[in-house]
């Protein structure tokens, strides 16, 4: 099967593996640099926000911010992206009850919810919160998923571009100028120290940091290319128009901007499960943990989540297990060495409960997903024993 691969990150990875010291990441999770003393570029920074943020003057600095956005006149005052999972659910019940701000909160759907993830959703929207729900055309969404699926590896693809510019659709509409995401994902869990410390990003930088080197246009007209689109049944400035961001002009004239929660707050993901599960009823797995890792407050919402996270254990030999386990690790809930036990444990399970649904939805055969999971088998980091397939270089 020949494939155009877009996925621009994975020519970026150094040859050399190295695994951090303090954690269980390796240099292989783009963007993530290993220092001269073996401590990759997250733990660095939770050294630092462990121990030298000054957070009483970040709080000082989040008030300001509300207060100048603040409407007091019964007006949405910020826009809050929330699945109603406990991240973004966390953000939102801070703004509107501690804060006292009116937060517009917006969900962009995903390819299809679990059941849990829309209880979750429902039930936060019951306790207080007004909310959109972005809803994809269903025909144009599973075919950009396959799309994800076959030139990035990355089913999760239209979930990845919406819900960063429908946002900003729907700050424009609104005239709402602030927008509060919940963490700097690439600063907390590896990846670019860009905005170490900033409280905005620019969203020039999506592309490569959350697209992987691919802006929608380029991966629809590869669907064009490739028959996976039809111009008898799609425009493409049809396809673009829930995908794409409003033009840069509009965004300066309209003064909108990104805020990270987690510049002004300390990020800890299981103290915000504890808190969302409390004050917004969030609710975990009620089948246990989640596949490929040994948490069950996570992976909730989507039912492609656990392909996307096996897709990147045959990239970069880190899944959800890897992710959850660092963080766990640096927040000192467990141990390095129990972090390296969950993940030898759990980071190679293929998550096989939606993996027929799966295959529906993007409307390939199982012969065929496994040729294209070959296709992203990075081949510097696996090797074949006894007809098995094996990490060279597995964390210790």
């Amino acid at each position: 099967m020949k494939l155009k691969i877009l996925d621009r990150q994975l020519k970026k990875l150094p040859e050399k593996v190295i695994f951090c010291k303090n954690c269980v990441v390796s240099n292989q999770r783009p963007r993530t640099v290993i220092n001269k003393n073996g401590i990759c570029s997250a733990c660095e920074w939770s050294y630092e926000k462990n121990n030298k943020i000054d957070w009483k003057e970040r709080e000082k600095e989040l008030r300001d911010l509300l207060d100048k956005h603040r409407k007091n006149n019964g007006k949405y005052d910020v826009l809050v992206p929330s699945s109603g999972a406990k991240d973004s659910a966390y953000v939102a019940h801070q703004l509107k009850y501690k804060y006292k701000m009116n937060p517009l909160c917006i969900t962009f759907a995903p390819a299809e919810w679990s059941k849990i993830g829309e209880d979750n959703l429902k039930t936060f929207i019951y306790k207080g919160f007004n909310t959109l729900v972005g809803r994809p055309d269903g025909q144009v969404n599973r075919r950009i998923s396959k799309l994800g699926f076959l030139h990035q590896g990355q089913p999760f693809l239209p979930f990845i571009y919406g819900q960063k510019t429908f946002s900003f659709q729907v700050a424009a509409s609104y005239n709402i100028p602030l927008i509060m995401y919940g963490e700097n994902g690439e600063l907390e869990y590896g990846g670019s120290t860009r905005y170490k410390y900033k409280c905005k990003e620019d969203p020039k930088d999506w592309v490569e940091f959350y697209f992987k080197g691919a802006p929608i246009k380029e991966i629809v007209d590869i669907g064009f290319e490739t028959g996976v689109f039809s111009k008898k049944e799609f425009s493409k400035e049809y396809i673009l128009n829930i995908y794409e961001a409003p033009d840069d002009e509009v965004i300066k004239k309209k003064k909108i901007e990104q805020h990270w929660f987690s510049y002004y707050k300390k990020w800890i993901p299981e103290e915000n499960y504890y808190y969302t599960n409390h004050f917004t009823k969030f609710q975990s797995n009620n089948f246990g943990r989640a596949e490929g890792s040994y948490t069950k407050y996570v992976g909730l919402d989507d039912k492609l989540d656990g392909i996307n996270f096996y897709l990147s254990y045959l990239k970069f030999g880190l899944g959800r297990a890897s992710r959850d386990a660092q963080q766990d690790i640096r927040m000192f809930h467990i141990t390095r060495e129990e972090g390296v036990r969950l993940v030898n444990l759990y980071d190679h399970e293929f998550p096989k409960r939606y993996h027929s649904w799966t295959l529906d939805y993007m409307q390939v055969s199982q012969k065929e997903f496994e040729e294209v999971c070959e296709k992203y088998r990075n081949p510097n980091i696996w090797t074949k024993k006894n007809g098995k397939y094996i990490l060279k270089y597995k964390v210790k």
